[in-house]
């Protein structure tokens, strides 16, 4: 196997070669980055040359794009937060009329009546105080009488004959207990919701 034989110190470039080299290099990159790089890739022609050759048309047509891609995108942000806050304030809304149905009736009760069964609740109002109400019968009918008691004083408000619901509200004419005593009369089992609001101090079965 032959060894290759060293180069000489002569013939290895001089100190001031490697500068000319380094010179000559860095000379070009710079003239390409100017002429060719900022003009093809960022629409930046400081000499001419670019537009001539047609590496601005390219630029432009770079940057535009990039443009174009910026917007998009900020859009789509845009459409996103847009969406999102639609989103928080349906939620909103949904919360708070999900509340409001939650607490549309202050207290319900629900009871079964057998044919021949009865039953009295009554709410505790002081005199000029109003209380909203709903009834629901399920199943047959009943017979109702809605009436109030209290300091010696008593009146009825409403009597009701075969009444499968009934809806309205008590205004009490003194202190007292006012309410409903229902019968069944049918031949089968009903069942009676009572739905209530209003001012009252209670809700109580006084059967």
């Amino acid at each position: 196997m032959l060894n290759a034989e060293k180069p000489s110190l002569d013939e290895l470039p001089s100190s001031a070669q490697l500068i000319r080299s380094t010179a000559i290099a860095a000379v070009s990159a710079v003239a390409i980055l100017v002429t060719v790089v900022l003009p093809a890739e960022y629409n930046i022609d400081p000499t001419g040359i670019g537009g001539v050759i047609g590496l601005t048309e390219m630029g432009e047509i770079k940057t535009q794009l990039a443009e174009e891609a910026e917007a998009d995108r900020l859009l789509e942000l845009e459409g996103q937060e847009e969406s999102s806050l639609m989103n928080d304030i349906f939620g909103l809304f949904v919360g708070a009329a999900h509340a409001q149905e939650a607490e549309i009736w202050r207290d319900e009760t629900t009871f079964t009546l057998a044919p021949g069964d009865s039953a009295e609740w009554k709410l505790v109002m002081e005199e000029g105080q109003t209380v909203e109400y709903r009834m629901l019968v399920d199943g047959g009918r009943v017979n109702f009488d809605l009436h109030g008691h209290g300091g010696g004083n008593s009146v009825t408000y409403e009597k009701g004959r075969g009444s499968t619901g009934d809806e309205g509200q008590i205004v009490a004419d003194f202190d007292g207990e006012h309410g409903w005593f229902w019968r069944n009369r049918d031949g089968s089992v009903v069942t009676v919701t009572v739905q209530v609001r209003g001012e009252y101090a209670e809700f109580k079965d006084a059967s």
